[in-house]
Parts: C-alpha cells; sequence; structure tokens
C-alpha cells in the first residue's frame, strides 16, 4: 500500500501543480505511477466542473467561462504537456532526418511553428467551449470532465505498448521501472468502465468523443512510429493536446448536428 501511495504522489508531482507530500522516486515506487496518471485528469474534471458552475453562478458570460475552461487545465499542469505539443510541431515541420527531429524535441527553444500551434491550439479550444458553454448542456460538461481521463489512459497506454524513440528519456526511463502488463490492463480497464460511463451520460455524444480519443491515439501511434521510430515525453505530450483539443471539439459539432 504504501508503494501504491508513493506512485499516486509522484504521478501528482510529476504531471501536475498540485501539491503532494515527497515521495522518494524510487523503482518501487514508480513501478504503479502510470496508473495514477489518469487519476489527475480526474482532478482537472472535477475542479471544470466546478469552476463553470461557480462562473453560472457568478453570472459571468459565455465567453468569460469558456476562458476559465481552457485555462483550468493549463494551470493544474503547468503547461508541461502544451510543452511536448510545441516541440513536436516544430519537429514534424522540420522535415530532417529522423535524429534531427529528436534533437529538435530536445531543443528550448520554441520556432515559427511552435508558436503558429500554440495559437491555433488555443484558438480551436477557446471556440469550442464558447459553443459548449451557449448550448448550457450538463451532460456536455460531464462527458468534457471525462475526456481528461480518457486521454491520459491513452496516453499511459503508448508509453507501456510503443517503442521508445529515445532510450536514455524520461519516458524510457519510466517504462523500465512499471509493471508493464499490470499499468497496461489497468490503464485498459479505466478505459473501459470510461467508455461505459460516457456512453451512459449520453450515448451519442459520449460514443463519439470515445471513438475519437482512439482515432487520435491511432494518428499519434503512426506518427510517432513513421517520424521518430517510437514515442518520447514531448510526443506523449502531443498527443495528450490533440485529443484533448479533438475530443471537444467533435463534442461541440454533434451537440449541433444530433440535439437531444
Amino acid at each position: 500500500m504504501k508503494s501504491l501511495w508513493n506512485s499516486f504522489k509522484i504521478a501528482f508531482s510529476m504531471f501536475s501543480k498540485i501539491p503532494m507530500p515527497q515521495a522518494e522516486w524510487t523503482e518501487e515506487n514508480m513501478k504503479y505511477m502510470l496508473c495514477f496518471f489518469p487519476f489527475i485528469g480526474t482532478a482537472i474534471g472535477i475542479v471544470l466542473l466546478a469552476a463553470e458552475w461557480i462562473c453560472r453562478y457568478l453570472g459571468f458570460g459565455n465567453s468569460f467561462t469558456a476562458m476559465v475552461l481552457v485555462l483550468v487545465p493549463v494551470i493544474l499542469t503547468g503547461g508541461i504537456h502544451i510543452d511536448g505539443l510545441l516541440d513536436t510541431s516544430d519537429a514534424l515541420s522540420s522535415w530532417c532526418d529522423r535524429e534531427k527531429r529528436l534533437e529538435i524535441l530536445k531543443d528550448s527553444h520554441a520556432g515559427a511553428f511552435a508558436v503558429i500551434t500554440a495559437c491555433v491550439y488555443f484558438f480551436v479550444l477557446f471556440g469550442t467551449m464558447m459553443q459548449i458553454t451557449e448550448v448550457d448542456d450538463r451532460p456536455a460538461m460531464y462527458l468534457l470532465a471525462c475526456g481528461y481521463m480518457v486521454s491520459r489512459c491513452l496516453s499511459g497506454l503508448g508509453v507501456i505498448t510503443l517503442p521508445k524513440a529515445n532510450a536514455s528519456g524520461t519516458v524510457a526511463e519510466f517504462s523500465r521501472k512499471a509493471e508493464d502488463k499490470k499499468v497496461r490492463n489497468t490503464l485498459v480497464i479505466y478505459l473501459v468502465i470510461l467508455a461505459t460511463v460516457m456512453i451512459w451520460i449520453q450515448p451519442v455524444w459520449g460514443a463519439f468523443m470515445f471513438v475519437t480519443a482512439l482515432l487520435v491515439f491511432a494518428f499519434y501511434r503512426h506518427k510517432a512510429m513513421k517520424y521518430f521510430g517510437g514515442t518520447t515525453g514531448d510526443l506523449s505530450g502531443y498527443f495528450l493536446c490533440l485529443c484533448e483539443a479533438w475530443m471537444p471539439l467533435v463534442l461541440a459539432v454533434v451537440m449541433v448536428i444530433y440535439k437531444v
């Protein structure tokens, strides 16, 4: 039990800005860390729902509420995954060989394509959240909250199942110290539960969102294998950001096309 609690603390310390007691980063304590990665999505979902309710209660408009919803995940994670999105955008846009792309991922400087990607990413998120808040449908908000768990389950599966592009990178280190089979099975069980819950909340919207997440994961796997030879920490962040943009975008579109 102690190692599980330490794995929980390490997951939140690594992937969020939520204060946690310190835990020693030993191999024993990190074995099940990825099992708790989706719980950060749970925290984001809870705060998201609370923030949306507070904005409604205080009488803020849809644009202000949408801005808050966009910022909640960034604040709670410190933007760690967005860094991966931007680095990967620069690497993919370079059209260099595999080794050079991996070097670009390590470069702390932001290129032109990273800036463009950041602008597009936040514009899409803001527009999507605006559409969802204008409809003001509770099932949509619950589905939105679930999405942050789904993306992290799939991201964790990518870390466990995909080859590692950089043998000395953070993802490779996490994978080496993880109990692969147990972690993989746990994340799959989470996904089955989440799919069931999302379809129960709203069958059509939930199904579209979950399938979208799977399609984004397939796209990410293709990109990672073709252009990098495997995954890295930055690529995992790239996937997570794409997933968390496409799921609400599809939700917003389906809400308009298919009204309850």
